[in-house]
């Protein structure tokens, strides 16, 4: 269900300076962007961009870049990063697919995969899930780094685990309750995940890095 659409929205657009105009620009060229040489993290499906924003408060020294193909939804994230008064943030209004198109070779240190739908029930929705071999060989030349990636959902976590194997990537850090016995999370929480740990419902976690030993 899309998100309805927000009196306020435009004008904070025209106002908002977090927001990325011509993401394609800055393809290689992020440093220029922030104007430091930073490691850059990004967040694919960033929501209303409380966890990339927080994040981006807590470690002033990385650049970090929230993508959300929802517009109604990424203008609650610019609007909390620009009322906080974050400067190593930016915002692009943009689907998963295209990520070649603004991001380089290996120009991508950490990517966030927090609760992405999960697209259960019908067979053929599989390859709509960010953690399909499709979506991992496009983000195989952009990071170098690690993937991070939080669930809910019991039949995504295993399918992730599966594709990570089945396409030469190395999964480590395995979780399936990461807050088992009502622990804190291991860093900062996403909206998602807060309502889940008071719900008491277990969130599944993994980290996984491309195995170039092969």
């Amino acid at each position: 269900m899309r998100a309805r659409k927000k009196s306020w929205a435009e004008r904070e657009i025209s106002i908002n300076e977090t927001l990325v105009n011509d993401p394609q620009n800055y393809k290689n060229r992020w440093r220029e962007y922030f104007d430091n040489d930073r490691p850059l993290y990004v967040e694919l499906g960033c929501g209303k961009g409380r966890f990339i924003t927080e994040s981006a408060m807590s470690d002033p020294e990385i650049n970090f870049i929230g993508v959300e193909r929802e517009k109604q939804v990424l203008i609650s994230g610019m609007r909390r990063a620009r009322e906080l008064g974050v400067k190593n943030i930016g915002f692009v209004l943009a689907d998963a697919c295209d990520l070649p198109s603004f991001f380089g070779e290996n120009e991508i240190k950490r990517l966030y995969l927090n609760f992405c739908d999960p697209w259960p029930n019908r067979k053929k929705w599989a390859k709509r899930r960010l953690t399909h071999v499709n979506f991992l060989k496009l983000y195989w030349p952009l990071l170098d780094g690690r993937i991070f990636f939080k669930t809910d959902n019991l039949e995504l976590f295993e399918f992730t685990l599966e594709q990570f194997a089945a396409n030469n990537w190395v999964a480590e850090n395995i979780e399936r309750d990461l807050h088992g016995g009502g622990r804190p999370s291991p860093g900062l929480m996403t909206e998602y995940e807060e309502k889940f740990f008071n719900a008491g419902v277990p969130v599944m976690y993994c980290e996984a890095y491309k195995n170039t030993a092969l």
